[in-house]
């Protein structure tokens, strides 16, 4: 299973073409793509009007919702933060944290355009797309 960040659902709903955009358009017609309780708040509060908001929270909610912290994950996360930080690297946002630690601790692979993934993907096993 896929889980796409909110990094990748952000371009490709303002229409921007990149890698991460062109392999959205790839998976979702052809794998099944994971949509994450949070990644959905971060995507949908971006739209200014309410035709967009409601053409997206239709695409995003058709998608299956899984949710992305819980107690376990929660501590598993802090974990995963603490780990890095020994190494000397801080990621920015708590919610990435979140995000690489539900894929880690479910098997998911994550597409994404955020570097503060990388060290997930080089430290503590984060597959990506």
């Amino acid at each position: 299973m896929i889980l796409v960040d909110s990094s990748v659902w952000i371009a490709y709903f303002r229409g921007h073409a990149t890698p991460e955009t062109e392999k959205l358009d790839v998976l979702l017609a052809t794998e099944p793509v994971l949509m994450g309780d949070l990644i959905l708040v971060e995507v949908l509060q971006g739209f200014s009007n309410d035709r967009d908001f409601d053409a997206a929270k239709r695409l995003l909610t058709a998608l299956p919702v899984v949710d992305l912290a819980g107690a376990d994950i929660a501590v598993q996360a802090a974990q995963n933060f603490r780990k890095l930080r020994v190494l000397g690297i801080t990621v920015r946002k708590t919610i990435d944290t979140v995000i690489a630690t539900r894929c880690i601790e479910s098997r998911y692979s994550l597409l994404h355009n955020d570097r503060d993934f990388d060290p997930f993907a080089a430290h503590l096993g984060l597959r990506v797309v």
